[in-house]
């Protein structure tokens, strides 16, 4: 018997099969699909300074964090409704067509007897209810159109304290937007949908996107949850160490580990890769998983997370390590595309 790697085994575990099976030809740059390896170009492709620049945007000036419980004075529309629209703008400038899903929040409660970076508490049962969105981007595949690879993060900053959310999660915030503008021009294999949600308010919109994928009977083959990349200990800066930690909970999440561990290394990206196998699902990937797609994964800068600002208002853009950010980004296109271009 022949070896296969990750990639290709969970497309064979997970997938129906590819009515069209035809031969890759040209992507949209005119980079050969086939034999040559378009990875490290694609890969070049994700830069610091974009990263950074939208960071600050979203986590400092203009928007002071991204809360549907918050607006800047003289404004009209909250913080998070300032970032979707922010996103929305962001995304139709690379030619794609934003999609939603309309879901009901309530902000968290904040109880100071909590321990430290817990303090948010569930909503009063009369609390304001806001109207926020999922936002998606998607790629249509051109071999296995029904074949999805999914990519998430939570665009929230905290509804209990006023925290930039720099880490949580700023950063996945503009990874995926990162993620998404290199992915642009690429012709996809499999299709590619870009999702940002919302979890720092109840109930998680994950859930609701989740369960829409379920009803409408969505073949998920991958889901990569992108969430406070980049955030580690003290100890870990000072050192000056690149973290990323992929935590899986089913058999199907840990090949996916296992591939961003394969691609840290084949690419020479530089990561002290590691991962992690949870007891139960948790964070929006869990909200795949307990919708029946066990091929989830997050990507987190430590596990257990030890960023000494988590979940406080310290949580800034000037404390992020923005190389260790991008190379988790890196990682995460290398695991994707391996995946759309398994045979």
């Amino acid at each position: 018997m022949r070896n296969i790697s990750g990639a290709a085994i969970c497309i064979l575990v997970l997938a129906s099969g590819c009515a069209d099976k035809t031969p890759p030809t040209q992507s949209a740059k005119g980079a050969a699909t086939g034999s040559s390896d378009i990875i490290p170009g694609l890969l070049a492709q994700v830069t610091e300074a974009n990263l950074r620049r939208d960071l600050f945007y979203v986590a400092k000036q203009p928007l002071p964090f991204r809360r549907a419980n918050y607006t800047v004075p003289g404004h009209k529309r909250s913080t998070l409704e300032e970032t979707d629209a922010w996103i929305e703008r962001r995304l139709r400038d690379y030619d794609y067509k934003v999609e939603s899903d309309i879901c009901e929040v309530q902000a968290f409660g904040c109880d100071l007897k909590k321990p430290r970076h817990h303090t948010y508490a569930r909503p009063a049962y009369d609390s304001q209810f806001f109207t926020v969105r999922n936002l998606y981007a998607k790629k249509t595949g051109r071999r296995c159109p029904k074949e999805i690879i999914v990519l998430v993060a939570h665009k929230d900053s905290q509804s209990w304290i006023d925290s930039p959310g720099a880490y949580d999660n700023g950063v996945g915030t503009v990874a995926l937007l990162e993620l998404a503008r290199v992915l642009a021009g690429y012709q996809s294999e499999r299709s590619i949908w870009f999702l940002w949600c919302n979890e720092e308010h109840a109930p998680w919109t994950s859930n609701i996107a989740a369960k829409n994928c379920r009803q409408r009977g969505d073949n998920l083959i991958a889901i990569f949850n992108v969430d406070s990349i980049g955030g580690k200990s003290d100890e870990d800066i000072a050192a000056g160490r690149k973290t990323n930690v992929t935590l899986y909970t089913a058999p199907e999440g840990k090949r996916l580990a296992d591939l961003m561990a394969e691609v840290n290394d084949a690419y020479k990206i530089g990561l002290i890769q590691s991962s992690y196998e949870r007891k139960r699902p948790g964070d929006d990937d869990g909200s795949f998983i307990k919708a029946g797609y066990p091929c989830a994964v997050a990507s987190l800068g430590s596990y257990p997370y030890a960023d000494s600002a988590y979940h406080e208002a310290e949580d800034k853009p000037e404390r992020v390590d923005f190389v260790n950010v991008r190379m988790s980004t890196q990682a995460t296109l290398a695991a994707v595309l391996r995946l759309d271009r398994a045979p």
